[in-house]
């Protein structure tokens, strides 16, 4: 068995520590043992089976104070500061929440972190690599010896003779939790399931025993002791049960579960209807959907939606109730609920035929601007069938023909939001048309949202204050929909003109928004689209590729996957690590995303400007002017083939860079002015174009000079080589390397830099090497110094250089 020595000893550095076992093989005593043994304080928590979508809730158990569960180095940060020196240990990560798993990796970077998961376990696809690829260890909690088994047997039950207590070892198959119970029952077991021998042990116990060890496990969570009845002191006794910080919880859930198991059906909706009158809100209501009551059941979910403390918790409880119901009112109600939080599939899982509005918005929330139409138009189609038909005799004397079209503003206010937002995506010059009859700020807070979506697209003096305006009204009337709607809107618009800075400010808020009501799929998108602007800034790399990629490994929204693959790769191909770059985007499309351009971008960076001339992008005015820029620069490194067709100049950056490119070089330096406040990147190529473009060392070399100092200060490598020869062109050589060594890399700096370049974080290099996370910063800190770059990435890129 694993003694607690053995385990301190990988703990003795901030890093995660992973016990692993099946049911019954003694993790979480194992747990207690090692904190028991750990000279510091040790903060405990873990997951419960019926919270495990509550973000962070291993964590805030653990540490006992409430955590930002919205940002995931925010969270970190904020259990280091409570644990520092510590120990924090979490029992069942196997119920754990997305958070918590994806802060742990953060978590273990600079406190002592020691777990314990079950197999199996029910954690999200990639979840294990994850958290395999983060630990500096990884222990499977062994089966006991013959010789510690026969020990637990008798300890257990005394009174065993000899013969028992082999049969009861020979049995056990060395799982203490097996052994203990078998003891219990003298040995008596006939099959060899370990279902079926703890069955045998919990039937041992007396009838009030049995009932509230079965409780535990019907609830999946500790309970309060008076919840449990008079069953609870024999459980503590027979150590099924431990009672901590007043609340009792099985020592083994699987004991619980198989405790549970073993009512029959009668017993068991009868404990659950009990459970449903002990217990409250949503929780109270699935023990009700248990038991055989789904009316009860769908009433008290409604009645939790009600009282919900979230917009995801209300959409949680009625996502229930329309599970137990046909009433098409609960199912709308639902279906309207998941939208608001960004779940369109669960939306059309539930929501009736006849709500058409809501089945096309879930199509038009998926990303499917055209189906949405086509639901829309389908039951517009049906209508007019009807009407046609009813209006038979109804004709003037002799007209013909059916009944002219409905006019927009007669159809459901819902409806035509959404064929409004839906064409604007789709076909936008026939946007405006649909306004026809509707008032420019509409009293429907959904319409007012959709309008002013239609202003911003046509660039409408003031759009920026009817999308904020309209984000308000509906926000005030509790529309967090078009709120979010209109948000996203101004966003997307602000970056499609080049106002990055706003549009990262306006994102980051909303995205805090969206976190105080849980919706995660809304927040991912903001998210992503913030670090997507500070990639095309050219501004944090490393910090944004990092978020990048962590963002793009969790499950998202087609458009938040397609900003936040193309702000990591954009990141990493001006950094240097082109190849990485070109493989993240391999094969990806993402419709209306900037994946397109950033292929061609990394292409051209990788030296192949063949490739920077692929077909483009449907976003603008930004991106198709930056494509174009791009085209130019191919055309300059002997690209051949067509190159992308004319469109509008878009914002004066790209309008006054297109100017330059179009025979004009000396424009080039009020381009550059004109890109200091939105791209740093651009401005670099500004400067590099003025510079390469002529021939005359006065004008060339100071431009050249410049963007070789901003390309540098900024992490972009390669923009910065290029700026190198140029200069060397004009004579000027320029080699910032190696200031404080001759540039050479042990083995194992370049093992590592290798590693980094590959795109693998700190925790998985340290774990591919079996070192430290600390003796790999070490190593890339070194490199970083031998190879003067100012960034990790940076130092990678030199290293490949160096290689």
């Amino acid at each position: 068995m694993l003694a607690p020595p053995d385990i301190l000893t990988h703990l003795v550095e901030p890093g995660l520590v992973v016990l692993t076992g099946g049911p019954g093989s003694g993790r979480s005593t194992t747990l207690g043992r090692v904190s028991a043994g750990f000279a510091g304080p040790v903060l405990s928590g873990g997951g419960l089976a019926i919270l495990c979508g509550t973000p962070a809730l291993p964590l805030t158990r653990a540490v006992r104070a409430r955590l930002p569960a919205d940002d995931p180095a925010l969270l970190a940060e904020a259990v280091r500061s409570r644990v520092a020196g510590g120990l924090l240990v979490l029992d069942d990560l196997q119920w754990a929440d997305v958070v918590t798993l994806d802060a742990l990796p953060l978590i273990s970077a600079h406190v002592r972190v020691l777990v314990a998961l079950r197999t199996p376990h029910r954690l999200p696809d990639g979840a294990e690599d994850r958290l395999r690829s983060a630990a500096t260890a990884w222990l499977t909690v062994p089966a006991l010896s013959v010789a510690e088994a026969t020990d637990l047997a008798m300890a257990t039950a005394p009174g065993l003779s000899g013969p028992e207590v082999a049969a009861v070892v020979a049995r056990a198959g060395g799982l203490p939790l097996a052994v203990r119970a078998l003891a219990r029952s003298g040995g008596a077991g006939t099959r060899d399931d370990m279902a079926y021998v703890v069955a045998e042990a919990v039937a041992d116990l007396t009838r009030p025993a049995r009932t509230a060890l079965a409780a535990l496990g019907l609830l999946g969570r500790p309970a309060e002791p008076d919840l449990l009845g008079g069953g609870l002191a024999e459980l503590t006794a027979a150590d099924l049960v431990t009672v901590r910080d007043g609340a009792a919880a099985p020592t083994s859930p699987y004991v619980a579960e198989v405790a549970a198991g073993a009512l029959d059906p009668t017993e068991r909706r009868a404990l659950h209807q009990r459970l449903a009158e002990l217990t409250e809100g949503l929780e109270a209501a699935r023990h009700l959907a248990a038991a055989g009551d789904p009316d009860a059941a769908c009433e008290r979910a409604q009645l939790a939606a009600e009282f919900a403390d979230s917009a995801a918790a209300r959409a949680e409880a009625l996502l229930l109730a329309a599970s137990l119901t046909t009433d098409p009112a609960v199912r709308t109600a639902a279906a309207r609920a998941a939208l608001t939080v960004g779940r369109p599939a669960a939306a059309l899982a539930v929501a009736p035929a006849d709500a058409v509005a809501v089945r096309a918005e879930a199509h038009l929330q998926s990303g499917d601007p055209r189906t949405a139409l086509a639901v829309l138009d389908a039951e517009a189609g049906d209508e007019a069938a009807s009407g046609l038909a009813e209006a038979g005799d109804r004709a003037a004397p002799g007209r013909t023909g059916p009944p002219g079209p409905t006019a927009p503003g007669g159809e459901d206010p819902d409806a035509l939001r959404v064929r409004i937002l839906a064409t604007l995506a789709v076909d936008p010059s026939a946007a405006p048309a649909l306004l026809t009859g509707l008032p420019a700020t509409p009293d429907d807070p959904g319409l007012r949202a959709a309008v002013a979506a239609v202003a911003a697209h046509r660039g409408d003096h003031g759009w920026e204050y009817a999308l904020a305006s309209a984000a308000t009204a509906a926000g005030a009337s509790g529309d967090a929909l078009s709120a979010r709607w209109c948000a996203w809107q101004l966003v997307c618009t602000l970056v499609a003109d080049g106002r990055l800075t706003q549009a990262r400010d306006t994102a980051r808020s909303a995205a805090a928004a969206c976190a105080v009501e849980v919706a995660y799929s809304w927040q991912s998108r903001f998210v992503a689209i913030e670090l997507w602007c500070a990639a095309l800034s050219g501004t944090g790399l490393d910090d944004v590729a990092r978020r990048a990629v962590e963002l793009a490994d969790r499950t998202l929204p087609a458009v938040a996957r397609g900003y936040a693959l193309s702000a990591a790769a954009l990141a990493e191909a001006d950094a240097g690590l082109t190849r990485s770059a070109r493989s993240r985007l391999d094969g990806v499309s993402v419709p209306d995303s900037p994946v397109d351009w950033v292929a061609a971008e990394a292409a051209w960076l990788d030296g192949q400007p063949d490739l920077a001339l692929a077909a483009g992008d449907t976003l603008g005015p930004l991106l198709p002017g930056l494509r174009r820029i791009t085209a130019h620069w191919a055309r300059l490194d002997g690209a051949g083939g067509t190159p992308p067709p004319d469109a509008p100049a878009g914002p004066p950056p790209v309008a006054e860079t297109l100017a330059a490119w179009a025979g004009r070089p000396d424009r080039f330096t009020g381009a550059a002015q004109a890109w200091r406040a939105v791209a740093v990147r651009e401005e670099v190529r500004c400067l590099l174009a003025l510079g390469l473009l002529s021939a005359d060392p006065a004008v060339a070399v100071p431009p050249l000079l410049a963007a070789e100092a901003l390309a540098t200060s900024s992490g972009m490598v390669l923009l910065a080589g290029r700026a190198r020869v140029g200069l060397r062109r004009h004579a000027v050589r320029r080699d910032p390397r190696g200031p404080q060594s001759d540039g050479s890399l042990t083995q194992r700096e370049r093992q590592v830099l290798e590693l980094v370049a590959q795109g693998e974080p700190t925790r998985r290099i340290a774990s591919v090497l079996g070192v430290s996370r600390e003796t790999v910063e070490t190593h890339i800190r070194a490199g970083m110094r031998k190879l003067g770059a100012r960034t990790r990435t940076e130092a990678a890129a030199r290293c490949l250089e160096v290689l």
